[in-house]
This record gives C-alpha cells, structure tokens and sequence, in this order.
C-alpha cells in the first residue's frame, strides 16, 4: 500500500518513483492531504482511524505487507500543522520527520508484521528515506 499525499504538483513524481521500483498496478493507495501528516497530526485527528480501517481492509483484502509513506516537501498539511509559527524549512522538516516516526510506531503497535517505508520527496524527485 502506498500513503501519499493529494498535492498534484507530487502526483506525477510519486508514480515516478513507484514506476521505478516496478510497482505498477501492484498496490493499494490512501491519498490523504500531508500523507503521514494527515494520519498523525492532532489537526487531522478526525481523518486518523479513516487511515487505519482503510489499511485494515486493504491487509485483509489485498494481502498486503508493506507500507510506503510518501511525504513531500513543501507541504501545506506542513504548514497547518505548524499553526502560527513562522514555517521554514528547519520547521518543516521536524513536523514531517515527527509524522513519520509516529506513523511507523503507531503501525508498529496495531500491525506487528506489517514492513513500513518512509519517504520524502522534492518538487525534483529528490527521495530521502527516514
């Protein structure tokens, strides 16, 4: 399953990157604003267990065993999680890597067996793993 984020200037460079990894047609996508944003910030809380039964159902449907979380920078989930702070790179950076490190823990806890795989990807393509 792929945890991506709706920003259509990242969905081409997402599909790119599953392109490359030979993925095509082979999984299940969650298309949510802010990715692993969406799924673990207290200002999405309402969208957080819409993740998780979606997940549960696509396990139990598709046999799924490994997740790829694909958060992008410039994010403007980022910047409402942020709140009023001033947003820079430096803040942006923490909230994704807080998302995913929470992301993974939390998917840790409710499916053990379950493989994780955090990204972040730039507006070129740039993949930086977590």
């Amino acid at each position: 399953m792929v945890l991506s984020c709706i920003d259509p200037r990242f969905q081409h460079l997402v599909h790119n990157h599953l392109a490359k990894k030979k993925l095509i047609g082979k999984y299940s996508a969650f298309t949510i604003a802010g990715a692993a944003i969406g799924v673990t910030h207290k200002k999405f809380k309402q969208w957080h267990e819409t993740f998780y039964d979606n997940l549960e159902a696509s396990i139990q449907l598709h046999k799924i065993e490994k997740l790829i979380v694909i958060n992008h920078k410039d994010c403007g989930a980022a910047k409402i999680a942020n709140g009023t702070k001033e947003f820079n790179p430096l803040n942006e950076k923490k909230i994704h890597k807080e998302s995913l490190l929470k992301i993974k823990k939390k998917l840790k806890k409710k499916f053990p067996k379950l493989k994780v795989e955090l990204n972040l990807i730039s507006i070129d393509g740039k993949i930086t793993k977590f």
